[in-house]
């Protein structure tokens, strides 16, 4: 069996989208004939795993806080280093960008392990670190980013989630043969759902057939996601426009911040829920009618917003409140609008003009369930072990290295 090895921070039960898409596409290599190991932080007590998955826990955590803390996050690179050092050998090792930097040091564990090295890019830094408030000497932080182009390049092979990231860390240095382009995917879960009976409208006391308009933010909010035309929006819209309600669920360092500020302006059309569990994110997502995804201009081509595809798998329409040349504008294109976040008079007249055409709605809504079912986890995961294989040594690869197919197929 070829073997493979995941380093990163976050493994289900853990929160956190890179674990999700971590923890979809292992069961499927599993099932697929792969040998996989995951290395997570954590406690060992948290060590159970899907059938199949050898899972290694470090033991430590990166604590809860207003602001990363970049000491925190170089203990848990150092962690996860170590214990994957530790294993047995594997044919591929597989870093992902939960710490940050984590790039580093995928090509020391496959040196180690005698193994091909693959980094998967979820986010890039350290570009990004100050759109998330990571202050640093900017002396500091050119030499750690010549160190990451320098990590990059020796990488066997590079995904990037994004086209717009894609070409980021070519100028980085990175041979387009190395580059590959996997977009992440919906959670499974996640299906279109009729408003009717939801649950989560009737804790918000709006019940079915009384025409409010539910205007969503769902997922983690953090500093690379502003929300500040959002609330201006919400503001503009209070008195106009009653049947307009914005609601915000989720966790994240941004929530504080934008709850302060709503009581500081006196919304009354703005709700909170708290983090949604797995099962009951597609009745979640169900319950508005119009979804937003924000995302700091400063932060085009360091990330994707993963919170998209769940929303388009949910059959909603998006206002995306971010940079038009990145991956998320592209992809919303037909099902819904790119705004610039800090338009808050241009964000309430796009609601507006939904809350006013239900059809519209309902035909966006349905494309984005169309294109999100073209791209799912079953297709990632056989794009990815197609990569995979294809870094294998030769006297490997005799015969094909996918055992099974996978699920889709």
């Amino acid at each position: 069996m070829p073997s493979i090895i995941f380093v990163n921070r976050v493994f289900p039960p853990d929160r956190g989208a890179t674990g999700r898409c971590l923890h979809d596409l292992a069961t499927r290599m599993v099932d697929a004939g792969w040998r996989v190991t995951v290395v997570a932080d954590g406690k060992a007590s948290r060590s159970h795993a899907p059938d199949g998955i050898a899972l290694h826990r470090t033991g430590g955590s990166v604590p809860d806080g207003e602001r990363p803390d970049a000491r925190a996050y170089l203990r848990s690179l150092c962690r996860l280093a170590g214990r994957a050092l530790c294993l047995p050998r594997h044919d591929v090792v597989v870093t992902m960008t939960d710490p940050p930097m984590l790039a580093l040091a995928g090509p020391m564990l496959a040196a180690r392990h005698g193994a091909a090295s693959l980094h998967w890019c979820q986010d890039l830094y350290p570009d990004l670190l100050p759109v998330l408030g990571v202050r640093m000497p900017s002396m500091v932080r050119r030499f750690a980013g010549r160190g990451m182009a320098r990590s990059l390049c020796r990488h066997d092979a590079v995904i990037a989630i994004g086209r717009c990231m894609r070409d980021r860390i070519a100028a980085m240095g990175v041979k387009g043969e190395r580059l590959r382009l996997l977009p992440n995917w919906p959670d499974p879960a996640i299906r279109p759902r009729s408003e009717e009976g939801s649950m989560i409208r009737r804790s918000l006391g709006v019940e079915d057939g009384e025409g409010r308009f539910v205007v969503a933010y769902s997922g983690t909010l953090g500093l690379a996601h502003p929300m500040d035309g959002v609330l201006e929006a919400a503001a503009r819209l209070q008195d106009s426009d009653p049947d307009i309600l914005f609601l915000l669920t989720g966790e994240g360092r941004g929530f504080a911040a934008a709850e302060g500020e709503a009581r500081r302006r006196g919304l009354r059309n703005l709700r909170r829920l708290p983090w949604q569990p797995a099962d009951r994110l597609a009745e979640s997502l169900s319950a508005a009618d119009l979804h937003l995804v924000t995302m700091h201009p400063a932060a085009e081509g360091m990330l994707v917003p993963s919170k998209l595809a769940g929303v388009q798998a949910a059959g909603r329409p998006c206002l995306f409140l971010g940079p038009r040349g990145s991956e998320a504008a592209a992809r919303v294109a037909g099902c819904g609008l790119v705004i610039d976040p800090f338009d808050g008079a241009a964000i309430a007249d796009a609601v507006r003009s939904y809350a006013a055409d239900p059809v519209r709605c309902a035909a966006e809504g349905a494309h984005a369930a169309g294109r999100s079912a073209v791209w799912t986890a079953d297709r990632a995961a056989t794009a990815f072990a197609a990569i995979a294989e294809g870094l294998l040594p030769a006297r490997r690869i005799a015969r094909p290295m996918t055992a099974r197919p996978m699920p889709h197929a």
